[in-house]
């Protein structure tokens, strides 16, 4: 993926200095991030809620965060580099659909931290993995996250980090369309069974809204190598709920996928690649995923 060079974004904020080794119970490791979301895909359990399990067991107290003004990343970061230039990528690309549509996009800020981190949807914790949090409109990274989707998850390649990014976006995307408040509104007047549905049709949206992104981007920048579509690809693939649980029990329940399958999320990934449009993205009508 040949990203050095192109523009970066204003909208990283890094906390990363902000109480770095900060961990809820004295010891989360970032080995918890697979616990987190295998829990979340075997039984349709928010990464915050198993966390809060995992601190409860472990003894840990509350947290202390210092806060303090946002800050960029130092310019010497090769890492934060590229996540600014992945995040700038999907700023073009998103203002160019709104923009088709009429409509001003407004771009989420992304929150680099380590360990432990106040946000709008309660604390964020590194072994929750990435996540947006629609209270504040920030996705929030710890970047060792990418070192356990490589070695632990067998993820590796920049462009499945992108992919990574991107589909957090996608997410804010959602919510600029309404369509995650739409969603959280029938939470509590469904049944279990038909919450992890939405979500997993929320979840593919968020896949294929990284596919229009990844279209967008290289038709503009002709930045993709070879094995880049792969590897987001294979990331899909090992963050599907079916791969997950049979990873750790050997049964796969799909009535509690709440993000989709290997297959599922591969599928909505590469629509969006392939078409470039929005409007291919609809999930949450489609009768088959």
């Amino acid at each position: 993926m040949k990203w050095e060079g192109q523009r970066t974004s204003s909208n990283v904020e890094d906390r990363r200095g902000m109480g770095r080794g900060a961990r809820v119970g004295g010891g989360i490791g970032i080995g918890s991030v697979v616990i987190a979301l295998a829990a979340w895909g075997l039984f349709g359990i928010n990464p915050m809620t198993t966390l809060g399990v995992i601190n409860t067991v472990s003894g840990g107290g509350s947290a202390q965060i210092a806060q303090g003004p946002a800050q960029q990343p130092p310019a010497d970061d090769r890492a934060a580099a590229f996540v600014s230039t992945v995040l700038a990528s999907t700023e073009d690309a998103w203002n160019q659909v709104f923009a088709a549509g009429g409509a001003r996009y407004q771009p989420p800020k992304l929150v680099l931290y380590r360990g432990i981190t106040p946000t709008a949807c309660g604390t964020g914790q590194s072994a929750m993995g990435p996540f947006y949090c629609p209270g504040d409109r920030k996705i929030y990274l710890d970047m060792d996250f990418f070192d356990t989707m490589s070695r632990q998850m067998g993820a590796p390649g920049e462009f499945a980090r992108a992919y990574v990014i991107a589909h957090e976006v996608g997410h804010h995307v959602q919510t600029l369309l309404g369509i995650t408040q739409k969603v959280d509104a029938l939470r509590g007047r469904i049944s279990k069974v038909q919450e992890n549905a939405n979500s997993v049709r929320v979840e593919l949206q968020a896949d294929c809204f990284a596919g229009v992104w990844a279209n967008r981007s290289q038709q503009a920048k002709q930045w993709l190598e070879r094995g880049d579509i792969e590897s987001a690809l294979n990331a899909a693939q090992k963050i599907g709920d079916d791969h997950l649980q049979r990873q750790q029990t050997g049964v796969v329940r799909p009535e509690t996928f709440t993000h989709g399958s290997s297959a599922q999320r591969q599928r909505w990934f590469n629509q969006g690649l392939q078409s470039g449009d929005i409007n291919t993205c609809d999930t949450l009508s489609a009768r088959a995923l």
